[in-house]
């Protein structure tokens, strides 16, 4: 049987003009800054008019630890909001924006999929209304800033052996890892080793995304560390005087951007942290604006539940004081048959032994979701053709024997239609009382912070720290920021800190080999395993597939 891709079915559905997403979601004409017939941006202005209206329902999406099978997160998002709304509820999504890097390079696009998508998705995944160019452009100003102080003097003392901010693009570019730049002779700066990172691992685009307002937006950007003086004192973007002009910089990407799903559903797609070297979740802005609009609002964390999840909740619902009213659990056959040992070309293949092998994944991260944080959770396994009645009963059975609810979710082939019986299920947990809890206090120190993340979440043994993290944990505290939450920076693919071992490991450390503060953002990050913050491109990257016909048509974005 063959299938349309995405990019066919988008591109075949008529879609509303984006003025009459706006009627839909109740949001007034002069909120409303259009980027053509089909996206927008909508004023802030919006957030602080609706002050007094009550907020919707949270309902945050997470999934099993990631495999090369996927798992369908965003496609199921979009499904829950558009079957939600087929059942009379008002929903309204809020997602992360794509980055460049990885839609040219592994996924060639992550709007959605199937009958589940965001539109228009050739402008989602890519230039969009610009966004992740504001953000670069505010890095490298902070980047040209601090380079120019140093050649015009250095009055702040940098010791520039200990610079810590880097340049950023938003392409997968392992060249530019590392570098050395200012050659060339005494007018081209000074000669230091240099890296860039990929855009969606600035912390600016965490400080974006974090941020209430244009004020706090400011004052985050002016807090960011950028290097440390031969006093051996934090050097911020304050010092530079940078703050107002990345400020200005960012002002119109700081509003959040309106689209809509294939059915019609208001979606607001705003901002894109990693969700290793960041908290891995869209913007607060739009996740509120959401709230304010609509009864149940959609919203989504990036990789599995131990990565994406822990840090919406830890950090995202710290700051911005919200919490999910329930949370959904994406799983697949195909996933789990990869945890239980089955290889690759065998996905397809009726397996209930490899199944069952690899079903604790999945009950493991139920169990982080209702017993450590204390919330109402949905297993959703996102069906695929391949699927056999025999593996979607096992799974069933399995969390039902262990008190987790399920609902078979068909949205890619169906779309809303096919959301019906997760939409219902997650009604009926948004009517239970539940109180979020954390695996830690805001008080605990570093040490302990991480200990409690590698028990309760990852059920590792301990954190083993390298000598120069136990400096920094030492230095970080000693400067005040001993009270901020973590963000693990770790493979997405095991609970552990070591990609190869799948499933649900035992008996593992995590090695902490580097802490760095996020003092804009509002976190530590604990560097764990080979986390880089500039991925490369594949053997065979997507880009390879991407094209455009006369008519400005594109084509292979999946």
């Amino acid at each position: 049987m063959s299938y349309k891709s995405d990019i066919e079915i988008a591109q075949e559905t008529s879609i509303e003009p984006i003025w009459e997403i706006g009627v839909t979601a109740g949001i007034e004409e002069e909120y409303l800054e259009p980027y053509g017939a089909y996206k927008a941006k909508v004023d802030y202005g919006l957030l602080r008019d609706l002050d007094k209206r009550p907020d919707g329902k949270l309902i945050l999406v997470t999934a099993i630890t990631p495999t090369p099978a996927g798992e369908g997160k965003t496609t199921t998002t979009v499904g829950l909001a558009d079957g939600l709304r087929k059942i009379g509820k008002k929903s309204v999504v809020a997602l992360r924006e794509p980055s460049l890097g990885p839609v040219f390079g592994v996924k060639g696009g992550a709007a959605g999929g199937g009958y589940a998508q965001v539109v228009p998705m050739e402008d989602i995944n890519l230039h969009f209304t610009g966004d992740f160019h504001a953000v670069g452009a505010a890095n490298n100003l902070l980047a040209a800033m601090l380079d120019n102080h140093i050649h015009q003097g250095n009055a702040l003392g940098v010791d520039t052996r200990r610079i810590t901010w880097k340049r950023c693009v938003d392409m997968n570019d392992r060249q530019l890892r590392s570098v050395v730049d200012g050659l060339g002779g005494k007018t081209n700066g000074v000669p230091r080793e240099d890296g860039f990172d990929i855009t969606v691992a600035s912390e600016i685009m965490a400080v974006l995304c974090l941020s209430k307002n244009v004020r706090d937006l400011k004052e985050r950007l002016g807090r960011i560390i950028v290097a440390y003086s031969l006093k051996d004192k934090p050097v911020t973007a304050k010092d530079l005087k940078a703050q107002g002009a990345m400020a200005a910089l960012l002002k119109d990407a700081l509003k959040p951007n309106l689209v809509q799903t294939l059915e019609g559903t208001p979606a607001f797609v705003h901002g894109g942290p990693f969700a290793n070297i960041a908290h891995g979740c869209n913007s607060v802005t739009a996740t509120r604006m959401a709230m304010k609009l609509g009864d149940y609002a959609v919203t989504e964390a990036g990789f599995g539940a131990d990565l994406g999840a822990e840090k919406f909740l830890d950090i995202k619902c710290r700051m911005a004081g919200i919490k999910p009213s329930a949370v959904v659990i994406v799983a697949t056959v195909r996933a789990l048959k990869h945890h239980g040992g089955a290889k690759k070309e065998n996905l397809t293949k009726e397996d209930t032994e490899s199944l069952n092998a690899g079903l604790p994944n999945l009950l493991q991260h139920a169990d982080n979701i209702t017993r450590v944080f204390g919330l109402p959770a949905v297993v959703a396994i996102n069906r695929f053709p391949t699927d056999t009645e025999a593996e979607l009963s096992l799974i069933e059975e399995q969390c039902k024997a262990r008190g987790v609810n399920v609902a078979l979710s068909e949205v890619w082939s169906l779309g809303g239609e096919g959301g019906i019986e997760l939409a219902k299920e997650v009604v009926s947990l948004c009517e239970q009382k539940s109180r979020l809890k954390h695996p830690y206090k805001a008080t605990d120190s570093i040490e302990d912070k991480l200990n409690a993340i590698v028990h309760k979440v990852y059920r590792g043994n301990s954190v083993v720290f390298t000598e120069e993290a136990k400096k920094q944990a030492k230095q970080l505290e000693s400067l005040g920021y001993g009270n901020l939450p973590i963000c693990v920076a770790k493979t997405q693919y095991s609970f552990s800190d070591n990609a190869t071992l799948l499933g649900v490991p035992e008996g593992f450390d995590v090695t902490v080999r580097n802490l760095k503060v996020s003092a804009g953002a509002g976190f530590i990050v604990a560097l764990t395993g080979d986390i880089m913050t500039m991925p490369g491109l594949p053997k065979v990257p997507s880009a390879e597939r991407i094209d455009v016909d006369d008519n400005g048509r594109i084509s292979g974005l999946f």
